[in-house]
């Protein structure tokens, strides 16, 4: 079968390119693919991050992709139709995350529809995190585009199903992200992040974002005892002065380490192999896919229950959910961990890595489009 591919790829950097190259080459191996990707993803002016662009030590999945697509030029909507179009695909793949993309990816979707391709969307939100005024009418336009929907979590399927009630759709499981370099010891690990073996270790890991609640687990630190410290590896989207200012105002500057950059592919298995556990203390959440890098490295986690975040963990009993979203309940979960038989998450975890493969995820879509 012919099938294109529209979303992020290689050269732009991020969880969303892996995810779509991870699933691409797992589709390429039964089916002719072909991957569309932007000219231009997000105006300058709107990224948040210091860089859209793989940087040469990254280290990413190289895909040869078509650069046509740009988000605030109407006319490349037409012109990437019509690229897509002379590949003739039966089936086109997108990713979703954010209505900012509703109108390019929509457009493209239904020019595509005339020469009998089916649409499916892998929905990583319907409802934004960071909400703004026209997002439903947007999400919508872009809903009414596609034929069939992959969802990851219950919060996502409810979104979407609330929005369009006859959706055909989909859930699986967030595919374990596989790619990175195998875990080091531990040891190893912490001398290269210049960190004292004699300390546990807690990694807040990924993209910082005000909804991710980084303020309220520097926050727990004070209630946490010292020997009990803090990485945080990940660029800050925005400023990250708040986040200083926390650190200052509850004295844990000396127990909070700062790796504020982007964390290339080369560089993932170091944190993981460092800390001891995983800590999500979201604000708000669908699903995460800091849980499937996570889970590559048997890493735990501990999570605050908002969205779908429990159901990763708690169905698989592969960490700690965290019932209220503040310092003081977020520090007992810690001290609870830690009080714990640690190595009773590994069998968890590993029945989900069991599950969650890229082969598992190709094959859900294979099956959906043959429904539609």
């Amino acid at each position: 079968m012919k099938i294109s591919y529209l979303s992020t790829f290689y050269p732009f950097r991020g969880g969303i390119a892996q995810f779509n190259a991870l699933l691409l080459k797992e589709l390429s191996k039964e089916n002719t693919t072909k991957a569309f990707t932007f000219r231009r993803q997000y105006p300058e002016l709107l990224f948040p991050g210091k860089s859209q662009m793989v940087h040469p030590n990254d280290n990413a999945e190289v895909v040869d992709s078509i650069r046509c697509l740009d988000t605030i030029d109407p006319i490349s909507y037409y012109q990437t139709a019509k690229h897509i179009s002379v590949f003739h695909p039966e089936l086109n793949i997108m990713k979703f995350w954010m209505p900012f993309f509703a109108p390019s990816l929509g457009t493209v979707a239904r020019k595509i529809r005339k020469i009998n391709c089916k649409n499916i969307a892998i929905l990583d939100n319907v409802i934004p995190h960071e909400k703004r005024i026209g997002d439903i009418a947007l999400t919508k336009y872009f809903l009414n585009s596609c034929d069939g929907f992959v969802v990851m979590s219950q919060t996502v399927k409810n979104d979407l199903l609330s929005l369009k009630p006859n959706a055909k759709y989909i859930e699986l499981e967030h595919p374990i992200y596989n790619q990175f370099e195998a875990k080091i010891a531990r040891e190893e690990a912490l001398a290269k992040l210049k960190l004292s073996p004699d300390k546990k270790y807690l990694l807040f890991f990924g993209f910082i974002r005000k909804y991710k609640g980084l303020d309220i687990l520097i926050q727990a630190m004070k209630h946490l005892p010292e020997d009990i410290e803090l990485i945080v590896a990940g660029e800050v989207y925005g400023s990250f002065d708040d986040y200083r200012k926390a650190i200052d105002t509850n004295k844990v500057a000396d127990r909070v380490h700062l790796f504020n950059n982007y964390i290339g592919d080369n560089e993932v298995h170091i944190y993981f192999s460092a800390a001891d556990v995983c800590v999500l203390p979201y604000r708000s959440a669908t699903q995460s896919g800091i849980t499937s890098i996570a889970y590559n490295f048997d890493m735990p986690l501990i999570a605050t229950n908002t969205g779908s975040l429990s159901e990763a963990i708690t169905t698989y009993n592969a960490g700690i959910m965290v019932e209220e979203i503040t310092p003081k309940a977020i520090a007992s979960a810690i001290n609870d961990f830690y009080a714990s038989d640690i190595s009773q998450y590994k069998s968890g975890i590993q029945k989900f890595k069991d599950i969650a493969n890229w082969e598992y995820f190709a094959n859900g879509i294979l099956k959906l489009y043959s429904e539609l």
